[in-house]
């Protein structure tokens, strides 16, 4: 067995679901990184309700990272998604 990464096409939006907790904030800035190359300016992070303890790392992460202008939950999801607006690229 490999350690191949995964290759997840990038999308508007990303199920965070299939991928280990360790692994969500990793996974998170790669995508972001990728979907602000890939020319989207708002993207969905779907996290689930739960506890809650996802969404306060996603979002503890998103307050920081360079590419993030604002998050906010969808109010769709029930706090179970993250919408992202992203920087534009130069700003």
């Amino acid at each position: 067995m490999t350690d191949e990464p995964v290759r997840v096409p990038i999308e508007d939006a990303i199920d965070l679901h299939s991928f280990a907790p360790r692994d969500v904030a990793s996974v998170v800035d790669q995508y972001l990184h990728a979907a602000r190359d890939a020319g989207f300016s708002q993207v969905r992070l779907i996290h689930g309700r739960g506890t809650g303890a996802q969404r306060a790392a996603i979002q503890r992460l998103l307050r920081t990272h360079p590419l993030v202008e604002r998050y906010w939950d969808a109010p769709e999801s029930h706090l179970g998604a993250t919408l992202v607006g992203l920087k534009r690229p130069g700003s």
